[in-house]
C-alpha cells in the first residue's frame, strides 16, 4: 500500500472522505450496535459490499472505521476476518495494521504538523483517534 494509491482515490473522488470515497466505490455503509469489542465489519453479498459500523461509537471514530473497513475493501477484498482466523495460517494482525495505515494516511492526507505541535495534537485537530498514532509514519 502506497500513499500514491490514497492519493489517487482521492484526487478522483475529490475528497479524504471515506463516507463519501465508500459511496462512490458503490460500497453501502450501516449503522448498528456491534456489541463492545467490534468497532466495524467489511463484508460482501450477492456482490454488495458493505461497512457496518458500531452506532455507539463518537463521530471520530466512526469516520476511522469508515476508513479502515474502505482499506479492507481496497487491499484485502476477498478475505473474510472470521476464515483467516479459524482456518487459515494466515496473520489476521497483518491485514488490520494494513488497514489502520491506510485509514490514518487517508485521513492526514495533505495534513502537516505544526511547528511545535505533537502528533497527538496533530491527530486531535484533525478528528484521528490518538490511540492511531502509532500508524503514523
Amino acid at each position: 500500500m502506497s500513499s500514491f494509491f490514497i492519493h489517487t482515490l482521492i484526487r478522483k473522488y475529490k475528497t479524504n472522505t471515506p463516507f463519501t470515497i465508500a459511496e462512490h466505490l458503490g460500497v453501502h455503509i450501516r449503522y448498528a450496535d456491534l456489541g463492545e469489542h467490534t468497532r466495524g465489519i467489511y463484508y460482501s453479498k450477492l456482490r454488495r459490499r458493505f461497512i457496518v459500523i458500531n452506532s455507539s461509537l463518537n463521530n471520530h471514530w466512526q469516520r476511522f472505521i469508515c476508513a479502515h473497513e474502505l482499506a479492507h475493501d481496497r487491499l484485502h477484498r476477498g478475505l473474510n476476518r472470521f476464515f483467516i482466523d479459524e482456518y487459515s495460517f494466515l496473520n489476521a494482525d497483518k491485514f488490520e495494521s494494513q488497514a489502520n495505515k491506510f485509514a490514518v494516511q487517508l485521513l492526514l492526507f495533505n495534513g502537516d504538523i505544526n511547528s511545535g505541535e505533537t502528533i497527538e495534537q496533530f491527530f486531535l485537530k484533525n478528528k484521528v483517534p490518538i490511540e492511531m498514532t502509532r500508524y503514523y509514519s
